[in-house]
């Protein structure tokens, strides 16, 4: 019966957890998601902790990686196949918990709770092809710019570290309730050794404080210096038909439409999104003329995305090698070869094969497809006096890509993407969560360009200014544009100067108190 209860305590933790994330956005349940499992977990062994971790993770990321079956060739074995990858290295996470609470004691493991969370989500947001910084905690909170402002200083992973610790303490105070208090002869006496947890509980309460009035403070700062205008241009073009040779012409006719109209504004700087192009400018003549007149006819630089073949497609034999590409096309000089960036992080299974003809990818029913070239470094486009970098599609993710962007001069981002894919499903929102903290590890602007949604302007703070939205206020799969102005900044935050420091601390303390659990048992007690 116990393991009954243990394990729907998991499953009610995981529950609680998707839905404090995109759509549902309860993300007042972030703060106290983790406390069902935290609690079987200090009173388990290792064994029945990893299975409870397990249990939780299977349910959370089944739940928020639904999406996923919209993917060309995706199926229910490549989830179970993800499913089980996460269930892993989650339940290696909740062994540990439980180790150090059966070694040493519930205050301990708890104490280790949030360094141990937070080296378990860098590792699996940094593992290889297998790399997912995806469902992180702090992307709850999204929506509340008070909350993640401590992001500029410890990146993002600072208010996962946060959340993890409210739930810890939470549970601590649990235990100490139990413990302080004990009936004897009609009295309720306390105990001078249970006090740890309450003490827990106030130190959680102190940094959470902190944050909080640091990030009031933070948000009531003005944006000071050089305004430029912008367009962003939502084409909403269906996957279907992006690269249907019979529509190039209508696909085009909509781009330079849209920007003649935003134009009214007379924008420095108007983009189009990844792939905009039904062919890329470097192969068609045609097409480049025809974004190079764009340009010229409106005066602003034109962004785009151009790729010469569009992801998830099986391998061609004539051509084995692409790019996927950025392009700054200036109105003023007609004959100079545009800036241009192309992909560094590759997308895994759609633009390109990890270990291509060492791993039997086809006995899981994964394709040879068509193989991108990664680009070469973290380049910089200028315009107009200022710099700034193009994360293509979900690159955007990445903290590490944002920061080295940013550390090569780029004074605001724009994130061109292509979700055509993922059609009327969460994961556009779930991209959005992640972009807003972009904003605010580095204090820049972030915009992003999608060719379906959601297209809009982040400040540096994170808040979002404006959408691309209809007249019923619909995001996805629809065309339009917006039009705004950016301050481009040069100042750089402590996370953007000194990157993951939080995580070595993690490492440090979660090192200290491993190796202290091994080489110590917990005390025993006379009865």
């Amino acid at each position: 019966m116990a393991a009954i209860v243990s394990a729907l305590a998991a499953f009610c933790s995981g529950i609680c957890l998707y839905a404090a994330f995109p759509s549902y956005e309860l993300s007042f349940l972030a703060w106290v998601a983790l406390t069902p499992l935290l609690f079987v977990l200090v009173r388990s062994n290792p064994l029945i902790g990893f299975f409870l971790s397990f249990v939780f993770s299977a349910v959370f990321f089944a739940a928020h990686f639904s999406w996923m079956f919209v993917l060309p060739g995706y199926s229910i074995l490549h989830h179970i196949i993800l499913d089980i990858y996460f269930g892993i290295l989650t339940g290696i996470l909740g062994a540990a918990i439980s180790f150090i609470a059966k070694r040493r004691d519930v205050s301990t493991a708890l104490f280790a709770t949030p360094f141990l969370w937070l080296l378990y989500e860098f590792i699996r947001s940094n593992l290889s092809f297998l790399s997912l910084p995806w469902g992180l905690l702090a992307h709850t909170q999204y929506r509340h710019p008070v909350i993640i402002q401590i992001a500029s200083l410890t990146g993002t992973y600072g208010i996962s570290f946060l959340i993890v610790l409210v739930n810890a303490a939470l549970v601590g105070l649990f235990h100490w309730y139990f413990s302080l208090w004990k009936m004897k002869s009609g009295r309720l006496l306390a105990g001078p050794s249970t006090w740890g947890p309450f003490f827990f509980a106030v130190a959680a309460l102190s940094l959470l404080s902190f944050s909080l009035l640091f990030g009031y403070l933070e948000c009531k700062q003005q944006i000071i210096g050089e305004r430029i205008r912008i367009a962003l241009i939502q084409g909403n073009i269906t996957q279907e038909k992006k690269w249907d040779a019979t529509y190039a012409r209508k696909i085009m006719k909509i781009y330079t439409s849209l920007s003649q109209e935003a134009n009214s504004v007379e924008p420095l700087l108007i983009v189009w999104p990844e792939t905009a192009t039904p062919r890329s400018i470097t192969v068609d003549k045609k097409v480049y003329e025809q974004v190079i007149s764009v340009a010229e006819s409106t005066g602003a630089y034109v962004l785009l995305g151009s790729a010469q073949a569009q992801k998830f497609n099986v391998k061609d034999p004539g051509k084995s090698k692409y790019t996927n590409s950025a392009f700054l096309i200036s109105p003023h000089v007609r004959n100079t070869k545009p800036e241009r960036y192309d992909k560094i992080r590759l997308l895994p299974f759609g633009e390109y094969l990890p270990f291509r003809g060492h791993m039997p990818w086809s006995l899981i029913n994964i394709p040879d497809i068509k193989e991108y070239l990664p680009g070469k470094g973290y380049n910089v486009l200028s315009l107009a006096g200022h710099q700034f970098a193009v994360p293509i599609c979900w690159e955007n993710i990445f903290p590490s890509m944002a920061r080295n962007f940013v550390l090569n001069g780029a004074e605001f981002l724009v994130n061109i993407t292509n979700e055509a894919w993922f059609g009327k499903t969460v994961a556009p929102y779930q991209f959005l969560s992640m972009n807003v903290f972009r904003a605010v590890e580095n204090r820049r602007y972030v915009l992003r360009c999608a060719n379906t949604g959601i297209s809009c302007i982040i400040d540096p703070y994170g808040r979002v200014l404006k959408k691309v939205s209809d007249e019923i206020g619909n995001e996805l799969f629809v065309r339009g544009f917006l039009t705004g102005s950016i301050t481009p900044i040069q100042s750089k935050t402590i996370y953007t100067r000194f990157g993951e420091w939080l995580i070595w601390l993690c490492t440090l303390v979660a090192a200290i108190v491993l190796l202290m659990s091994v080489f110590r048992f917990k005390p025993s007690r006379q009865p």
